[in-house]
């Protein structure tokens, strides 16, 4: 259950710190005390969207922060799976909103808003005013009757036979092409297979070609810069080569060295020099030697590049992207060839498939049948305790072609009146009615959970008197074995409860706070008092909020 809840720089709440009680708590105050914001703090701590709207004016950015206490199961078995810890079973979720992004914390670890979602789920459920508006949705009404008939696992598991199903009926299409199409498709693969196979395309090639187109294109010069390098270091005919004056000049200082030992070592240098000047000169002779370039090669070298390119702008930018879409189509080829073998695979497995699926929509449906039912007692039961003993309900269920939900159009009916025939649910014109409809139907569903913490924001719309009293202790019934939390302006819903807080603004100099406040007996009979009519407390109000209350504690 939500223990407490720390709230800063949400709207005009600068800050506060709420504590919860077991059971039923009410949230009173004026319009536009800040209730809904406690509201939007909550919803953030659960994953919700958040915009930087929320952050008080002034402020850089807000935070809420939430303790729950006694985590069920189910919250227990996702904190395992998203590899968070947990002790003393509780859980502390920090969210900070900024300017520009927000950031969350489970026990410390950092999480993503879809984390919180995930862990949200199984910890709140909020029924909002607005809740009522989800009845006209058809498709709403079939999560419903899955929820409460616990049908989520097997319409996971005909939902994952009818998407493999769809697979099967996809490739199958592809295979089913009328005879034109599969020989056009084939001469187009047959031409481009042989048009690749005839180039003989290798890895790399069109790289070794420009290198080799470079080297003829400046083979002549290349020989000549050979020559001259080869006559620099051996000599020629007119003058002498770099390795036989560095000899010279070697053999000279090893000569005079006798005379002055230090020109050694220069010597020496310089026969080193001279040796390795020989092995160039003999690399440079070999390589003048063995350089053969033949100026009518450039010509089938243009020819093969353009030959690549062609198939480039075809088929691939690269030689690798070439080969990589000639063996696609090789396999596509096969595929199409041995397609009429491949259609009756594929056709007898897609019969396998589709009769798993058909069996699983057939359970789906026979259980949706059984939950509807026992469902639209349910409602009825809860309706006529909140003075609507004469609506009917039904669930409707016809059969419709398979879908991503099974076999089924399920549709809630409801007649308002005695001997009115039943219509849809978007018929229902009245607000009150809607409202009492919706907190029965989540009435209903609640008892099929697991969550601690119930939270009906404002629900009581268009209802009063006796209905508002049977609204009130239904609140007060379902949070016999959970948390209940409800903001309401009714002072009958308010009286039913243990626990009330007060949502009051309050203005210093230039600000406007929001500020919380839990009340004794005594301040709850004032503001019970100001609930039944406006500002004005008499005594004879004060003494109607006393009688309420001794009535709710007994």
């Amino acid at each position: 259950m939500l223990s407490s809840l720390y709230i800063e720089n949400i709207a005009v709440i600068e800050r506060a710190s709420i504590d919860f009680d077991k059971g039923y708590t009410v949230l009173t105050g004026e319009t536009g005390a800040g209730k809904s914001i406690i509201i939007d703090a909550i919803n953030a701590i659960l994953g919700e969207r958040t915009s930087r709207d929320l952050i008080r004016t002034g402020a850089d950015k807000a935070k809420v922060t939430a303790l729950f206490s006694f985590i069920n199961g189910k919250t227990k078995e996702k904190l395992t799976e998203l590899g968070i810890p947990y002790e003393n079973d509780e859980l502390l979720i920090m969210r900070d909103i900024g300017q520009s992004r927000s950031t969350a914390k489970i026990n410390g670890v950092p999480v993503n808003a879809g984390m919180l979602k995930e862990i949200g789920v199984n910890l709140i459920s909020i029924h909002g005013q607005h809740d009522s508006y989800e009845l006209m949705d058809e498709e709403i009404h079939r999560s419903y009757i899955d929820s409460y008939g616990r049908l989520n696992p097997l319409l996971k598991s005909y939902q994952a036979e009818y998407n493999k199903l769809r697979a099967i009926k996809r490739e199958l299409d592809k295979l089913l092409m009328d005879e034109n199409q599969k020989s056009r498709r084939l001469d187009l693969l047959k031409y481009q297979v042989e048009e690749i196979e005839a180039a003989q395309v290798k890895p790399g090639e069109r790289e070794e070609l420009i290198k080799r187109r470079d080297t003829i294109r400046n083979g002549e010069a290349i020989m000549n810069a050979l020559n001259i390098a080869k006559g620099a270091l051996m000599g020629d005919g007119d003058s002498e080569g770099a390795e036989n004056l560095v000899l010279i000049a070697a053999d000279s200082l090893e000569s005079a060295a006798k005379s002055l030992p230090k020109l050694q070592k220069l010597s020496e240098k310089l026969s080193d020099l001279r040796y390795e000047i020989e092995d160039a000169a003999e690399e440079v002779r070999d390589l003048a030697d063995s350089f053969d370039f033949d100026p009518s090669e450039l010509e089938n070298i243009e020819t093969r590049l353009d030959t690549l390119y062609r198939l480039s702008l075809k088929y691939g930018e690269t030689e690798e992207d070439i080969l990589k879409f000639y063996k696609e189509c090789i396999e596509e080829l096969r595929s199409i060839e041995l397609s009429d073998e491949k259609i009756d695979e594929l056709s007898a497995e897609f019969e396998s498939v589709k009769k798993k699926a058909v069996d699983l929509a057939r359970e789906l449906s026979h259980r949706r049948k059984d939950a509807g039912a026992e469902f639209a007692l349910r409602v009825k039961e809860e309706l006529r305790f909140l003075n609507m003993p004469n609506v009917e309900f039904a669930v409707s269920q016809e059969r419709v072609s398979l879908n991503i939900n099974g076999c089924d159009k399920i549709e809630f009916l409801v007649s308002a009146n005695r001997g009115e025939e039943l219509k849809s649910m978007s018929k229902i014109a009245s607000g009150g009615e809607l409202s009492r409809i919706m907190l029965s139907i989540k009435t209903v569903l609640s008892g099929g959970d697991d969550i601690d913490t119930l939270i009906f924001d404002e629900i009581d719309t268009g209802i009063s008197g006796e209905a508002a009293n049977k609204v009130g202790l239904k609140l007060k019934e379902a949070a016999g074995d959970r948390q209940v939390l409800c903001i309401t302006h009714l002072a009958q819903i308010a009286a039913m409860a243990k626990n009330q807080l007060l949502i009051k603004k309050e203005t210093e100099g230039e600000k406007t706070f929001t500020k919380v406040h839990k009340l004794s007996r005594e301040e709850r009979k004032t503001e019970l008092a100001r609930m039944i009519g406006g500002d004005g407390i008499t005594e004879l109000k004060l003494q109607m909020a006393d009688e309420m209350l001794s009535v709710s504690e007994n």
